[in-house]
């Protein structure tokens, strides 16, 4: 029985991707760490997995070096998910983001080297901010990295040492660069949940600046199984690799909050805006050949769809979020030190 270590694996999209290696391979073991910070929640894994014999939590730090060499010792392949990832929190507490995304994959990277013997595969979950704006219409995997956050920057020195570990001792390892994920159990301070919570309260859909800012909107099933697929995919062929995971279709964040509205029209709420948030990044839309190529991926929900299906999981779970309402606003530090809530 292979076994493989999913660090983050109780937050959102790791979760997702435990539920599917844990129902799509029954010959799988799975070990998941995740230091469980305010985003992650075990229960977000469902309990057939989490009380199954071929499934292990671990509390802790991808930082706990000693935690991770050993659960990376036991492992054919490693996941990590693990890292701070809310864009506006980084504006108010960055040096965690540092501390986590840069230093734990660190950590992260040296224990698969110490392991090369016998770790085939390390995938590591990047992210399309660290782009900054488009500076094209659609941005490949060589577009320029302008991070414009202190998250962004973060993820940005994370994906570039772990492809500096690739270069200097042939890790065995892919980067994945997911673009704007949303679905069923994201955490309420990201947009789509907190318009749709919104929705569902009757309360106005707060927009930052103008609501123009383009994104390239992706189901969290898809991008479970485009991580999959890097899983499984011939390591001579993405090793070193950087890929987009993406549908290459831009919407901004106003049509979402009209789509939404419009899915719903039991809601009487309002589209209220406010200040535009620091760092924000204008447009954000993916080329999305190269994940076709390597992995014969290409997106299979389309925005609709997916809006519907994760407005029908929050007003089916309402239980889930409303104990989580005050987490959907978040502390954002100005230049003069002043502190705004977004």
């Amino acid at each position: 029985m292979k076994s493989v270590l999913v660090t983050g694996g109780a937050g959102f999209i790791g979760s997702a991707f435990v539920r599917s290696l844990f129902d799509d391979d029954p010959d799988v073991q799975i070990l998941v760490l995740d230091a469980l910070r305010y985003s992650g929640d075990v229960g977000n894994i469902s309990a057939t997995v989490r009380e199954s014999e071929r499934f292990e939590f671990w509390p802790g730090s991808v930082n706990d070096v000693d935690l991770v060499g050993e659960l990376v010792g036991r492992s054919d392949a490693v996941v990590h998910f693990a890292a701070e990832t809310h864009v506006a929190r980084s504006l108010f507490s960055n040096r965690e983001f540092f501390e986590t995304d840069v230093l734990g994959t660190q950590a992260v990277a040296n224990a698969v080297l110490r392991h090369a013997n016998t770790v085939e595969r390390f995938v590591h979950i990047s992210t399309s901010e660290v782009y900054g704006t488009a500076l094209d219409e659609s941005m490949d995997e060589e577009h320029p990295l302008k991070p414009c956050t202190p998250y962004a920057a973060a993820k940005a020195g994370a994906d570039r040492l772990v492809y500096s570990y690739v270069e200097s001792y042939d890790l065995p390892a892919v980067i994945i660069r997911p673009f704007n994920n949303y679905g069923p159990g994201q955490h309420l301070e990201k947009v789509v949940p907190r318009f749709i919570t919104s929705l569902l309260l009757d309360e106005p859909l707060t927009v930052h600046g103008d609501g123009s800012a383009v994104r390239d909107w992706i189901f969290v099933e898809d991008t479970v199984r485009a991580v999959n697929l890097a899983l499984q995919a011939p390591i001579d062929r993405i090793r070193g690799e950087v890929i987009n995971v993406a549908t290459g279709r831009g919407a901004s964040v106003l049509e979402i909050a009209h789509a939404l509205t419009e899915a719903h029209p039991e809601s009487s709420s309002s589209i209220d805006y406010m200040e535009d948030r620091l760092g924000q990044v204008a447009k954000h839309l993916a080329a999305t050949e190269k994940a076709r190529d390597l992995l014969g991926f290409e997106y299979s929900i389309e925005l609709e769809e997916g809006l519907e299906r994760t407005i029908k999981w929050y007003a089916d779970n309402r239980s889930w979020w409303e104990r989580r309402l005050d987490l959907r606003k978040v502390p954002v530090k100005l230049r003069d030190g002043k502190v705004v809530w977004y």
